[in-house]
């Protein structure tokens, strides 16, 4: 995930990619990616939005990557966000995509109380087909009940999830808040495999009697030279 989206919208995504593209940014609408030229994620917007009809001729849709953008939907966010020519469709300019479109539908308004979960997630159904409505509504094609695709009934969409997993991810989101995605916990990070086979003395550390190296051989050095002065005195 992008390091810009924030934790509650990086849930949604996580969520959102996993119901809409199972297998990731590389996909084509239908699981077609096997048959481009080259890898989704290496293609271009402008090569993503100009192959975008064919796609449409040849597998009824145009939705490509993780949150299957559409070619329409394409042109908005590059005119709106003034991609640039030679901007690439990879996993991070997918996420910042995505989480644009989270905001379109409302969830900054969401995040912050001025709109309902029920509002929301007839929204987000509005953008993604495949997330179902959470009460009864009109849909774009006629009406439809809690758990129907916002476009139930155009012979080509319905919806892939429980309402009730929408939602549970929707009460996640809220708690993460926007903050920045978690570190890991500490346990989960790797450390360097220790060496107990390498014996290391800090001369720094008290000894067993409670005096430290560096005093200890001080003093022997002075008891020395005494010594040899004194004894330097005696054969006079």
């Amino acid at each position: 995930m992008d390091k810009t989206v924030p934790a509650g919208a990086a849930i949604l995504l996580d969520f959102i990619g996993g119901i809409e593209a199972p297998q990731g940014y590389g996909t084509l609408y239908g699981n077609n990616q096997r048959v481009l030229p080259k890898p989704l994620v290496q293609m271009t917007v402008n090569e993503v939005i100009a192959a975008g009809p064919s796609w449409t001729k040849r597998f009824k849709s145009s939705a490509a990557g993780r949150y299957q953008f559409m070619n329409a939907t394409l042109k908005g966010l590059r005119q709106q966000l003034r991609l640039g020519v030679g901007q690439v469709f990879d996993a991070n300019l997918q996420d910042r995509l995505g989480y644009h479109l989270l905001k379109r539908r409302g969830y900054e308004q969401f995040m912050a109380g001025k709109i309902g979960l029920v509002e929301f997630g007839k929204r987000l159904a509005q953008e993604w087909a495949s997330l179902p409505v959470l009460a009864d509504t009109q849909g774009q094609e006629r009406k439809v009940t809690r758990g129907q695709s916002y476009y139930a009934g155009d012979g080509l969409n319905k919806s892939l999830v429980e309402p009730a997993k929408v939602e549970a991810i929707l009460a996640k989101a809220k708690a993460a808040g926007n903050g920045p995605v978690s570190a890991p916990p500490q346990d989960d990070i790797p450390h360097a495999p220790s060496r107990p086979d390498i014996l290391v003395v800090d001369t720094h550390q008290d000894d067993a009697s409670g005096g430290k190296w560096p005093s200890i051989i001080a003093t022997v050095l002075i008891i020395l030279i005494a010594l040899a002065i004194a004894g330097a005195f005696f054969w006079r």
